[in-house]
Order: structure tokens, then C-alpha cells, then sequence
């Protein structure tokens, strides 16, 4: 299955001014597949290390800081020479071995020849405290579960091949636009977790897609109690549990007290950085005002949280396949098609989506494109009705807003209605 961020490693690859790279994100999302890929591919030989399987890599950078040595010593282990920029190092599971994360700056230092990835579970948590990773030393990548494009090129490669032909204002055919509405409904259902989609590209089984997804969410779990350091696991399992039940009340506004009754701030907010930070929660800031620089308008009190891939969020709330293939209005489908469509647009913008609400209306999400701010409502069917999206339009006048709703892909003055494959094309299209 191909991975877009094949081409962000071909970059660094190249670049004159390449440190280490650390890769992080959530367990499961293909971090080792990528690194092995990508050595296979893209060198003439690739050195695999794994901490968490073999324990005795740590004496080695327990005891050593040159990196040559380091180098010369795991030459030996690996039964072959390791060449400066002809052989990629890959140093998997990080986060067991502080030491060799601390190494990374060694590396940049001193023997910046050599071509070293690094990558592990929850390590997006490490990297939030300054002291446990050598600061400035290194480039960071983060990858995610596979995006809809990215599913459909493995899922249905001639069907991918008309999506990458489509362009700004294009008419889509009504065969496509069904294909591909159909393509997007699978998607909701299997996600972007690739064993789950590689279980369906062989299978086309959905009761051993649920499965799979049942025991990630239970693997996720069992990390909380591992990994957490001095943060409750209890107050981490409530926060992710509560997700499902956060989005489906009327304002999706993450609220303490629904995760335990008298819930506070002090209560949870450690527990949802480490979540956020370990890659399982997207979380969209609420802006006091939505103008140019986004950032710069953060309620940092006031946010929503997303599970960070659709077909896990799905799989949590309990919703039935039959409901999303057979088109029906289920009562989750809003929160649902919102937590898609935020996966779709992470990573396009320079900054991260936002929302936007006041008094009397919410804008789902905001985004910031170059300085234009452009509004964004998402509509779980056919429905255009959207008082308070149109209000906005009205009022502040942007140059674009975007609609995603179940219609087809059209432009009516301001408004450009995009269906919801075309999610992961929306810089692309604007």
C-alpha cells in the first residue's frame, strides 16, 4: 500500500540541511512498514534495530556518546557495514531506550554522513517534555492513519486513477460521484488503519474488520496503563472513553463534567495533553475571532476532541455498518462525517483547523489559507440547510467557504459545495 509520506522521506533524504528524523504517531498507523519501505526502496541497504525487541541494544548507547563507535559496535550486531548515506539506520521503539533518542544529537553533531530514522510508540508524549530529546537536533514527521486517497489508491486503483484526474470545477460524472460516495462510506466504516485495510483489500470481511478494530482499541487501552508516568490511567481510559459521547451532544464543546460528574479542568487536562500528545486525540481550538493569524485567537479553555482515526470512532460508538451503507440518517452521523473530514484536512494548511463560535452561531471548522480565512461547514447528508455557515458568509464576506455535504461538486457565488472525497483535494480545489 503506498504512503504519501514516502515522498516527505524522499525530501529529507535530499536535503542539504537533513538531521536524524524522528517519525512519530499513534501504534498501529505503519511507522515501522514506512521506515522499512522506505530503506528498501530508497538505499542500498537498510539496518533494522528494534529496543523493545532486544534489550541488550541499550548497554550500547548506555555506554557510549561517540557515534562512530556506536555505529562500528551495531555494524557488528547487524552482521554487515553500515555506509555513510548508502545505508539507512533504523532505530524502532525509540522511547525503550532514552539513551539512544539522546544519541540522535551525536549523530547531528558529529557524524551527520550517516542516515538515521527513528520512530516508536507514544513517543509524540516524549517529545512534549524539552529534557527527554535532544532540542533543534533533530526533524520531525508525523504520520497518521492512511487518508481516504490514500485508501482508495489501495482499495481501487482505477477508481483512484479518475480521483487523481479531478480539478478545480471539474463536473463529475454522476457514475463517478457514486463510486466514489460509495468508496467514502467504506471508508467510514474500515478507517485508515492498515491492517484494517489490508484485512479488506484480502478479505472483504466486516464482521474480522470489527475485530481488528476492537482489539487496536483494546491494545490503545492497555498503552494507557504502560506508558503514562505519573498521569492517572484511570482519568486517561475516561477521556478516550468519553469521546463518542462528547460529540454526540448538540454542542460538541468538550466538557469536564460529562466525563465524570463534578468533572474540573485540574481534573482531566493532563490526562487529554498525553492523549493529544501520543497522537490518539485531534483536538480543534475554539477562536475569539476568526481573522489572520489563526493562532493568535485560541481560546485554549474552550476546544473539541477527535478520535484520530474515523473507523475506531465508528467502532466506539457502536454504529452499526448497515446505518452508513444503507444512507440512513443515524443519530451519529454529524460527529462522524466532522471527525472524517478533520482527518482529511490536517496537514494541508500551515496551521491547524479551528472552529468558530459566538453567541448565537458555530462554524464548524476554520481554516487558514495564506492570510484568507475560510469558513467550512459539514453536513452529514444532502441537507444545505445551514443558518448560522450563510450568516457567516454574509456578514464577514470571505473569498471561499466551503460546504461538505452528500451533493455533488458545484460553486454558487462564495460557496463551493465539495461531497466528501474530496476532503483530502481541498487546498488542491480551492
Amino acid at each position: 500500500m503506498y504512503r504519501s509520506a514516502i515522498r516527505n522521506l524522499a525530501a529529507w533524504k535530499a536535503s542539504p540541511d537533513r538531521k536524524p528524523l524522528v517519525l512519530k504517531g499513534a501504534r498501529q498507523v505503519g511507522k515501522t512498514w514506512l521506515m522499512k519501505e522506505f530503506g528498501r526502496t530508497s538505499y542500498e541497504s537498510f539496518v533494522y534495530l528494534n529496543f523493545d525487541e532486544e534489550d541488550e541494544l541499550k548497554s550500547i548507547f548506555e555506554k557510549n556518546k561517540n557515534p562512530q563507535r556506536i555505529v562500528e559496535l551495531l555494524s557488528l550486531i547487524a552482521g554487515r557495514k553500515i555506509l555513510p548515506e548508502r545505508t539507512l539506520l533504523i532505530f524502532d521503539e525509540i522511547q525503550e531506550c532514552p539513551d539512544a533518542l539522546n544519541a540522535l544529537k551525536y549523530f547531528k553533531e558529529n557524524a551527520n554522513e550517516y542516515h538515521v530514522i527513528a520512530a516508536g510508540s507514544l513517543l509524540g508524549t516524549l517529545l512534549a517534555q524539552p529534557k527527554s530529546y535532544p532540542v533543534g537536533m533533530v526533524n520531525l514527521l508525523e504520520l497518521s492513519p492512511m487518508t481516504f486517497d490514500e485508501f482508495l489508491e489501495a482499495t481501487d486503483a482505477p477508481l483512484f486513477a479518475y480521483y487523481q484526474t479531478i480539478r478545480k470545477n471539474q463536473i463529475i460524472e454522476e457514475i463517478f460521484h457514486n463510486r466514489l460516495m460509495d468508496a467514502y462510506r467504506s471508508y467510514l466504516i474500515i478507517g485508515g488503519m492498515p491492517e484494517c485495510v489490508d484485512s479488506w483489500i484480502r478479505f472483504k470481511d466486516p464482521a474480522r474488520i470489527s475485530r481488528i478494530q476492537r482489539e487496536l482499541i483494546e491494545i490503545y487501552e492497555n498503552d494507557f496503563s504502560k506508558h503514562n508516568g505519573r498521569i492517572n490511567s484511570g482519568r486517561l481510559l475516561m477521556v478516550f472513553r468519553s469521546i463518542p459521547s462528547q460529540l454526540a451532544k448538540e454542542n460538541e464543546k468538550f466538557m469536564y463534567g460529562a466525563v465524570r460528574e463534578g468533572g474540573r479542568a485540574r481534573d482531566f487536562e493532563e490526562a487529554i495533553e498525553w492523549l493529544v500528545s501520543a497522537g490518539m486525540l485531534n483536538r480543534v481550538y475554539n477562536v475569539s475571532k476568526p481573522e489572520h493569524p489563526l493562532s493568535a485567537f485560541d481560546k485554549l479553555d474552550a476546544f473539541k476532541l477527535f478520535i484520530f482515526d474515523t473507523g475506531l470512532l465508528k467502532q466506539m460508538a457502536g454504529i452499526d455498518n448497515s446505518a452508513i451503507l444503507l444512507k440512513s440518517d443515524y443519530q451519529f452521523k454529524g460527529p462522524l462525517t466532522e471527525n472524517y473530514i478533520l482527518q482529511q484536512l490536517r496537514g494541508q494548511f500551515d496551521a491547524a483547523p479551528r472552529y468558530y463560535a459566538d453567541k448565537n452561531s458555530e462554524i464548524d471548522f476554520i481554516l487558514q489559507y495564506g492570510t484568507e480565512i475560510i469558513p467550512v461547514e459539514v453536513k452529514g447528508g444532502t441537507d444545505k440547510s445551514a443558518p448560522s455557515f450563510k450568516r457567516y458568509v454574509s456578514e464577514r464576506n470571505p473569498s471561499c467557504a466551503l460546504r461538505f455535504s452528500d451533493r455533488g461538486y458545484l460553486t454558487n457565488g462564495a460557496i463551493t459545495n465539495m461531497p466528501p472525497y474530496l476532503a483530502r483535494k481541498a487546498r488542491e480545489l480551492l
